[in-house]
């Protein structure tokens, strides 16, 4: 039976990687692993939320999702990150939890752990793969170990073939277009299981 802690840590405003999340969760969970799905924090003004019936939904749907601290990514063995692109990047509300952490990484806390990233846009060649690779950069800075899917699963040629992580494209009513739930278990599974080898090798 593993004993690897995996966090799931997420950023949402139309709901698709909430979802990731929750089929992240349940990949994870196959492996053994204890898991915490997390969101980090909205930093958006309530009134532009508020003009948006999507993002609205979204913040009401996941109002009790805890949000992401310091002590998840110390308690974790592992950590896979959700979330939409953003001109071929992060969005804000990743980058600032990831910024301050300067202080746990500074005590070597972020090391070693067994990192994994998804991914969402609204066309297929919108940024996601550039999106997953600007949170690798920040774990190649915290001494993470990247755990990517690969091609170690036929699935994921059947999810769109992403091997940095699995990407999804949602259209203008948010919903998604490649059917992703099989690649993201499997991604989910093998960075637990990835983080139960190097567990295993550390102790």
């Amino acid at each position: 039976m593993s004993n690897v802690k995996l966090a799931v840590i997420f950023y949402s405003m139309g709901g698709t990687n909430y979802q990731l999340a929750k089929w992240a969760e349940e990949g994870a969970q196959t492996a053994g692993a204890e898991v915490r799905v997390l969101k980090v924090e909205e930093l958006a003004p309530e009134s532009v939320i508020e003009g948006n019936e999507g993002w609205k939904a979204t913040v009401e749907a996941t109002k009790d999702v805890p949000v992401a601290t310091s002590e998840d990514i110390e308690w974790a063995d592992a950590i896979i990150f959700s979330v939409p692109t953003r001109f071929g990047n992060m969005p804000s509300q990743m980058k600032q939890f990831l910024d301050i952490q300067g202080g746990i990484w500074a005590k070597g806390k972020t090391m070693n752990k067994v990192v994994s990233a998804m991914t969402s846009a609204q066309n297929p060649h919108g940024g996601q793969e550039a999106t997953i690779l600007s949170l690798y950069t920040s774990m190649m800075h915290w001494g993470a170990i990247i755990a990517t899917p690969g091609y170690t699963d036929p699935i994921i040629y059947g999810a769109g073939g992403n091997p940095y992580g699995t990407s999804v494209t949602v259209d203008q009513e948010g919903k998604m277009i490649e059917d992703v739930q099989g690649a993201v278990k499997h991604q989910a599974k093998r960075t637990a299981t990835v983080a139960e080898w190097v567990k295993r090798g550390i102790q």
